[in-house]
């Protein structure tokens, strides 16, 4: 089995996966929404706190797998530095004290395997994914070929729908409040501008969409919001289909796949789907459950590290913040 450990927010998470069988044998989260929604976003430091607090307690209910495992896993990068290191030295313990060896996995890598959780792998597939931290399209041939195509130039889209939210003071985090006061507005009311709708460059951006929105805000009344709400969410998504129809063009989808945080979107997952049917693509997504961060999905990564023996040395196991997809 490999025990496997998630810190790279705000949500502290460890898993037990079989193996032989991909089996998720035990999977445990500790959320800290709570506490950070007072201040309307994370601060790192009090997540680190409460990592170094939760985890512990999490590893407690993990000692009768202990006699079992094979190796440990642990989110390196990217994320906040102060909490990943909270996970990677709770993992260098683990590994020292068990004689195991380290995996040390790529978080974005595991929100794709995210959509393989007790299952097996398919590849090619073209991966859209949509967190708090990134908007991106890659191309996964396999676990060793992964190339991104596309990136953000600013905000991510899970990121503006905090953001959006936080300046209607609906709390953190924003995307269900969002997605729930959109359900009752008119998507058409505000005619918010599609970002780099005139440009051929395949990117995106959130910056603009979310200063017009901070002006109609100011403008408006609460009774206006759940218009806002929904006129905002309809644009963000037509931003990421206009983007990813052009691409379509010379790169048309077999399998396609949303991950990440904010693939949860139910509007996003009605877009996608209709945007695919002209091709006949395959679409995956993950459970609800697995679409936020989660040590599951760094475990069902760390079988397919562990079966190409891919480990880390207690040496060369470093936080990194940026990611290298």
């Amino acid at each position: 089995m490999i025990l496997s450990i998630e810190s790279s927010c705000d949500d502290s998470a460890i898993s037990i996966t079989q193996i032989a069988t991909k089996k998720l044998l035990f999977h445990k989260k500790i959320s800290q929404e709570l506490e950070h929604s007072v201040y309307g976003g994370v601060v790192p430091e009090l997540a680190a706190r409460l990592h170094a607090e939760a985890l512990p307690k999490i590893l407690e209910k993990c000692e009768p797998y202990f006699k079992d495992l094979k190796a440990v896993a642990v989110t390196s990068s990217p994320g906040l530095a102060v909490t990943l290191i909270e996970g990677v030295t709770l993992a260098k313990a683990v590994s020292v004290a068990l004689d195991i060896p380290l995996i040390g996995v790529n978080h974005l890598i595991g929100h794709i395997y995210s959509l393989f959780i007790e299952k097996e792998a398919i590849f090619p597939l073209t991966v859209l994914l949509v967190s708090g931290g990134h908007t991106q399209v890659m191309e996964v041939k396999s676990l060793n070929e992964i190339t991104t195509v596309a990136k953000s130039m600013d905000d991510s889209f899970g990121e503006s729908f905090d953001k959006v939210a936080k300046m209607m003071g609906l709390g953190y985090p924003g995307g269900p409040a969002i997605q729930a006061l959109a359900q009752e507005g008119d998507r058409k009311r505000y005619n918010f501008t599609v970002p780099l709708l005139r440009t051929p460059k395949f990117a995106f951006s959130y910056s603009g969409l979310k200063n017009a929105v901070r002006l109609a805000v100011e403008k408006a009344e609460p009774t206006d919001y759940k218009d806002i709400a929904a006129s905002f969410e309809h644009i963000a998504t037509k931003h990421l289909t206009h983007k990813l129809k052009k691409y379509f063009q010379n790169h048309p989808p077999k399998n396609f796949a949303i991950v990440g945080g904010a693939s949860a979107n139910l509007y996003l997952r009605v877009q996608i789907k209709e945007l695919l049917q002209p091709y006949k693509a395959n679409l995956f997504l993950s459970d609800l459950q697995y679409c936020s961060d989660n040590a599951a999905m760094i475990g069902r990564v760390a079988i397919d590290m562990y079966k190409k023996k891919r480990f880390t040395s207690l040496e060369d196991l470093d936080i990194a913040s940026k990611s290298n997809l």
